[in-house]
């Protein structure tokens, strides 16, 4: 009797929540979403150009400060399974508004930090609080009509992306000019500022889920076994990931070395490269919506692939040639991981609606479990193998997420 009476509350609840659908979003708002999304995803990818100065500042050696981003994505990875689901069952507004406070502290707290040990443990919470950057984008799909959700999902995560992309390119800037410490500080201060639109211009979100939250997590494994394109698309972008995260995770150490012996400015500029990529992506949304995310998937999930063996191809050339070939390869991979995500996203929001929350965190939380086996991978492999084994790496795993993304007649 109570499962029969839970499952008719869900129902009524969805409903309710799918009436209030693509009501309450203005152009101003999805603005306000992509900028916070941003903002928020940020925080997770700042340390990557500045882990030779950290290590200098710090006094220890620069594969110790490895853990950092490493720590940083499992936080995520581990936010996203945790706290990603409460979305469905309590409103997404005061979540955000919750996790964007915690950013700002511990971003704080990791910006005095005086050794590895406060470092490393700020890096794990800063992790699970960036994911109110996933909260955005699932807000943004429900408040979304159903006929331009695709074009809306784009949109908020061009903010995300730009915000993954360009906090590269800031953060090596200031780090070589003013210190990894202030540019910690400054994101801080930048989500304190942000919590102000936020709680006046972002509606309450009403909840589509009354389970216990013990009963939401089990759900996730119930969202797994039930939807095999949910399934297909968490394994392919967790291995898009993984070469993503092994690229920018190396790329500092391996530019600061012989032949290139360039600063994080440099590491950082290759952010911006990344960015050109970010800015098609809204591109992917549309096309979605046009001719089907499955078929963005496809596309753009190739041409991450075509980048990634460019750049192991590259690795042959002499430096400033390997560079130039370096910033063409990243506008590619970049656009091509971005787009795909975002052909995910559509795909499996059309799953359930009563679920959308769960359902992008099984799929975000595959990514960032890519990412930091990434992140892991290819700070061994540098050191292993050099470059070429760090492109490699990107260049299998991603030309595996392809053939995932293959219609299964066409897979070998």
């Amino acid at each position: 009797m109570n499962a029969i009476r839970s499952t008719h509350d869900n129902t009524a609840l969805a409903a309710s929540a799918s009436g209030s659908e693509g009501g309450e979003l203005t152009g101003g708002l999805t603005f306000l979403l992509a900028a916070v999304a941003g903002l928020g995803v940020a925080a997770l990818y700042y340390t990557q150009p500045m882990l030779a100065v950290m290590a200098a500042d710090l006094r220890v050696s620069p594969a110790a400060l490895g853990a950092v981003p490493m720590l940083t994505q499992l936080g995520y990875a581990a936010g996203i399974l945790l706290l990603a689901p409460l979305g469905d069952r309590l409103d997404r507004r005061r979540i955000i508004l919750a996790k964007t406070a915690t950013l700002a502290g511990t971003l704080a707290v990791a910006a005095f930090a005086q050794g590895i040990t406060v470092l490393l443990a700020a890096s794990f919470v800063l992790g699970l609080a960036a994911t109110l950057a996933q909260d955005v984008v699932s807000s943004a799909a429900t408040l979304a009509p159903e006929r331009s959700r695709g074009r809306v999902v784009g949109s908020v995560m061009t903010g995300l992306l730009l915000g993954i992309l360009l906090s590269r390119a800031v953060s090596g800037l200031v780090a070589q000019y003013f210190g990894w410490r202030a540019m910690l500080g400054l994101s801080a201060v930048g989500m304190v500022a942000a919590m102000v639109p936020v709680w006046r211009l972002l509606p309450s979100l009403r909840v589509t889920t009354r389970l216990p939250y013990g009963e939401l997590l089990r759900s996730l494994g119930g969202l797994w076994r039930r939807h095999p394109e949910l399934r297909r698309a968490a394994w392919a972008q967790g291995l898009l990931a993984v070469g993503f995260s092994a690229f920018w995770s190396s790329l500092a150490l391996m530019l600061s070395a012989e032949p290139f012996r360039l600063g994080s400015a440099a590491a950082g500029a290759f952010g911006l490269a990344g960015a050109v990529g970010a800015l098609a992506a809204p591109l992917a949304g549309r096309l979605a919506d046009r001719r089907g995310p499955a078929w963005v998937t496809r596309i753009c999930s190739a041409l991450a692939v075509a980048s990634f063996a460019g750049m192991l191809g590259a690795c042959w050339l002499e430096p400033r040639a390997q560079l130039a070939a370096m910033a063409l390869a990243v506008v590619g991979f970049d656009l091509g991981v971005q787009a795909t995500l975002i052909g995910h996203q559509t795909i499996i929001y059309g799953l359930d609606a009563e679920a959308r929350s769960r359902l992008n965190a099984v799929l975000i939380a595959a990514m960032f479990a890519g990412m930091s086996l990434g992140a892991g991978l290819g700070g061994v492999l540098l050191q292993a193998a050099g470059w070429k084994g760090v492109m490699a790496l990107a260049t299998v795993s991603s030309a595996v997420a392809f053939a995932l993304r293959l219609p299964r007649g066409s897979r070998p």
